[in-house]
């Protein structure tokens, strides 16, 4: 185990930023996500945490050691890439064992090793196997294995999910979790699917356009996001806002937007701030004719546990999250419910949260 720090980093690839100025630790064993939208340098953070990439500025340390000068293969970590990365003419056993082989280890550790590795991932039926043999599951828990058999001090995992099915990646997902409880190894893992962070990680680091938006556990990003971008990124479906203006009638105050009045509750402002009301789809609920949001039906989405219901209320389009069924059709009427104790408020310039 170690810990990570990065200090100020920064990244440019000839005039362009695309890194600025980024700050933040990792602790022992900590299993830490970066996520974000393509293009906000998440992975470029993490290949300069491997040595693939050069440092245009600031510091990287593990266990307290800069290692900005100091070779990829010299750091002391492993990393699973998206493509496997495996050998086509190497077995299975070969493909786990390259990198102790390539440092010339004794070879009954190369075997102990890989051995220990295949039995932590279920791969012994596999070890005289070539890749082409193999599933694509199967050819990951290879690229893990390869790692795990180099005992690294960080365990790096570049977006290893995103080439597999969907059913496949749910599965992985749990394989990859507890193998790190297993192991308790320091994890660094880069994903753009918030589903993966939020299952998997301690904590999360949202990114965007190269910065960081907020940091901390999945549930506190789910509950209280510091801004528009990380309560919309966070959560699926994604958080329902309306753009409005602040009013207020007998003290109580409301957003209003497109002829609707979205209930609040307790958040201050003044009269006529220009806000963006936000909800969850599970927040909302189907209430009667005297529901604060009166709202036609568009889309009804069974999934069998819950129903997903797309809803028109004023000019805005929101999405309604039911647990069960409903005998609701698209172009019914129906009130809308709002647990006001969970409702969200953003300053429509800034951005940023408005905390009651």
């Amino acid at each position: 185990m170690a810990t990570v720090s990065f200090q100020n980093i920064q990244k440019s690839f000839g005039p362009t930023k695309v890194i600025h100025g980024i700050d933040f630790d990792i602790g022992e064993g900590e299993f830490m996500v970066l996520v974000g939208p393509s293009g906000c340098g998440k992975s470029t953070l993490l290949r300069m945490l491997a040595g693939l990439e050069e440092i245009s500025g600031g510091t990287i340390a593990i266990d307290g050691k800069v290692v900005n000068e100091i070779e990829s293969k010299d750091r002391d970590i492993a990393m699973v890439f998206q493509s496997y990365a495996l050998y086509p003419h190497m077995t299975v056993a070969e493909n786990m064992g390259f990198s102790l082989r390539l440092r010339r280890a004794d070879p009954r550790l190369v075997a102990d090793r890989v051995a220990q590795a295949a039995k932590i991932l279920n791969l012994e039926p596999y070890l005289k196997r070539y890749p082409r043999e193999l599933s694509g599951g199967q050819r990951q828990r290879v690229a893990m294995g390869r790692a795990i058999v180099r005992d690294p001090k960080v365990f790096l995992f570049d977006e290893p999910l995103s080439n597999l099915d969907a059913k496949l990646r749910v599965a992985m997902r749990s394989e990859i979790k507890a193998l790190h409880q297993r192991l308790s190894t320091t994890t660094v893992y880069v994903t753009h699917d918030q589903v993966e962070a939020m299952t998997m990680a301690d904590r999360i680091v949202v990114m965007q356009d190269g910065r960081i938006e907020q940091i901390g556990s999945p549930l506190a990003l789910y509950d209280r996001p510091d801004n528009l971008f990380v309560a919309q990124f966070i959560g699926s479906p994604a958080m329902n806002v309306v753009q409005g203006t602040l009013r207020r009638n007998g003290g109580v105050a409301h957003v209003e937007a497109g002829g609707v009045r979205w209930p609040l509750n307790g958040h201050g402002g003044p009269e006529g701030q220009r806000v963006v009301y936000g909800v969850r789809p599970e927040h909302l609920s189907l209430g009667g004719a005297d529901a604060p949001v009166q709202a036609e039906v568009i889309v009804v989405e069974p999934t069998g546990a819950e129903t997903e219901l797309l809803v028109q209320a004023g000019d805005a389009q929101v999405i309604v999250v039911l647990h069960g069924r409903t005998h609701v059709r698209p172009g019914d009427r129906v009130g809308l419910a709002i647990d006001i104790d969970q409702v969200h408020l953003f300053d429509a310039e800034t951005q940023l949260a408005q905390r009651s």
